[in-house]
């Protein structure tokens, strides 16, 4: 089915096509400002090639009383093989801000039959357009304040599933809180065990191997170095307060420890004393005691924590 349109209207022969339709956008009882409405014509039997022009679509607006919302639409309704004919619809929408009865501007239609064997001009006859404002009683009318939100009571059964989760949510912190509480507790609680005194001491001895520390002014650092280890060491392996004791104090409490052997003993006393002297009397040592003094505190340490493992076997195998 072939039709052309255009919005270009030129009074021909004028033939009265009835009368124009008007039909509302929304469904209502009566007609209100603002409303809109599909205003327009119907032609049934429309042959294949037949060209329609339609009269400029601003002739349907006039300032608030009659105001266009949308120009020219044509639909084809249905169609007819057979004949090849179709019945077309074409309206624009336009609406009111006005009160009143508003008199709507006719429709015209310029139609050219196929081949252009005839022009004429088709008239639908206008409408009215009644438009009316929601009635108010004056001697009645009061004016309110502006009702808030209405609000809808909560049951149990919408706050129960925030409810779980608040709690969920609460307990999941509270196991998070103990859970570290206990850690921290049980490390400041924690003592170290030998062997894990015994590993940190040798670590400890060990930055002190270079020979660079038997330097004259490096001696001081190194007997520092090497006695604080000891301590430390001692402390931990032995339960006794080395830091805060002097070296005659120190050894008094070590003469009578388990698994320490005499000669041994006097060898790490002696290594005190040289420390001593050098870190408060400026002494200096020869290189071959200096040499020596790594050794002996190394000795130490392996030592007694030996001796302290062939304690605790002794007494697994007598339980």
């Amino acid at each position: 089915m072939k039709l052309a349109f255009l919005i270009l209207f030129a009074v021909m022969d004028i033939v009265p096509s009835g009368k124009a339709s008007l039909e509302p956008l929304q469904e209502r009882d009566s007609v209100l400002i603002a409303d809109q409405f599909r205003y327009g014509f119907r032609l049934d039997g429309v042959a294949d090639g037949t060209v329609l022009e339609l009269q400029d679509p601003e002739l349907f607006s006039n300032g608030d009383s009659l105001v266009l919302v949308r120009g020219w639409q044509l639909d084809t309704v249905s169609v007819d093989r057979r004949s090849s004919t179709a019945d077309i619809e074409g309206s624009v929408v336009i609406t009111s801000f006005e009160e009143g009865v508003h008199r709507l501007p006719p429709v015209a239609v310029r139609r050219t039959l196929p081949g252009g064997v005839r022009t004429d001009t088709l008239l639908f006859e206008p409408g009215t357009l009644d438009v009316k404002t929601m009635p108010v009683d004056t001697a009645t009318f009061v004016v309110h304040d502006i009702k808030g939100q209405m609000l809808y009571p909560l049951t149990f059964r919408e706050v129960l599933p925030w409810l779980l989760g608040v709690l969920v949510l609460a307990g999941a912190v509270a196991a998070s809180v103990w859970l570290v509480r206990r850690r921290k507790s049980r490390g400041s609680r924690a003592e170290k065990t030998p062997e894990e005194a015994y590993i940190v001491a040798l670590r400890e001895l060990d930055k002190f191997r270079s020979d660079r520390f038997w330097a004259p002014e490096q001696q001081k650092s190194y007997y520092s170095g090497i006695t604080d280890v000891l301590k430390s060491y001692i402390e931990s392996a032995f339960g006794i307060d080395a830091p805060e004791m002097t070296t005659l104090e120190l050894f008094s409490a070590l003469k009578d420890k388990e698994g320490i052997p005499a000669e041994l003993l006097a060898s790490v006393r002696e290594l005190f004393e040289s420390a001593d002297y050098v870190k408060f009397a400026k002494h200096v040592v020869s290189r071959d005691e200096a040499s020596s003094a790594l050794p002996v505190a190394a000795k130490f340490v392996m030592t007694t924590h030996q001796a302290r493992l062939e304690e605790e076997r002794s007494e697994k195998n007598v339980l």
